[in-house]
């Protein structure tokens, strides 16, 4: 009796290791995506990208949409990032082929609280970010809806609920709670700033524009959080 309680003194007082975050992305995610940058210069390279750039992650991410995602995957892109390889023909026309989707690996509490914090280190872009000052405002979701579809088209790309909306960019109903509002509004202002081959079109919004467009991004994202 006394052997074992020495024994378990001895291991309850022993220093638990620091989960190394930096080791587990070069370890399992450096194979998909990239961490040291630059983007995509041709088209060749960005098709050949398994998955998006974490290089600015820190410039892009809320910290905390990041350690619950890691836990628990979801997907973002409804087909993928290069959606060419994952669609198939249906009755209607094109439909995503879900079968052909890549699982992204879970990661443990202490795994994904150690890779988040390694991620938000990574800010090459602070730049971009401080040119970006949003002001405080409201938009109705209806007005917010017409200047998204009708007016700027981006529902042909995106969805702004599950399954309304295009398949061939990221959905956009968790993007308030997964982005940071700087960030979003530096990439609606210049896309090509943060990726110069990406697919999404500068529309040459104006500063009033781009705010609208932030907030009603997240008027959707309050209403999608709201519904779970």
């Amino acid at each position: 009796m006394k052997r074992l309680f020495i024994l378990a003194v001895l291991f309850s007082s022993a220093p638990v290791l620091a989960v190394d975050g930096m080791a587990i992305l070069q370890r399992d995610c450096a194979v998909c995506h990239s961490l040291t940058g630059p983007a995509a210069q041709t088209l060749k390279d960005a098709w050949s990208r398994k998955g998006p750039d974490l290089f600015y992650a820190g410039n892009k991410y809320r910290a905390e949409w990041m350690t619950a995602w890691l836990q628990k995957p979801q997907a973002i892109r409804p087909a993928g990032l290069n959606y060419g390889e994952h669609l198939k023909a249906g009755v209607k026309g094109d439909e995503v082929d879900t079968a052909t989707l890549p699982l992204h690996p879970v990661l443990a509490k202490a795994d994904a609280v150690a890779v988040t914090a390694e991620l938000m280190k990574l800010k090459p872009h602070d730049d971009l970010i401080s040119k970006e000052k949003l002001e405080s405002g409201s938009i109705s979701k209806q007005m917010g809806e017409m200047a998204f579809d009708k007016f700027y088209g981006c529902l042909a790309c995106h969805q702004i609920e599950p399954e309304f909306g295009g398949f061939s960019g990221p959905e956009l109903y968790t993007a308030a709670q997964r982005l940071q509002p700087e960030f979003m509004a530096s990439l609606i202002r210049s896309p090509q700033a943060w990726n110069p081959k990406s697919w999404m079109p500068n529309k040459q919004l104006t500063d009033m524009g781009i705010q609208k467009m932030v907030r009603y991004l997240d008027v959707i994202g309050k209403e999608s959080a709201n519904a779970k």
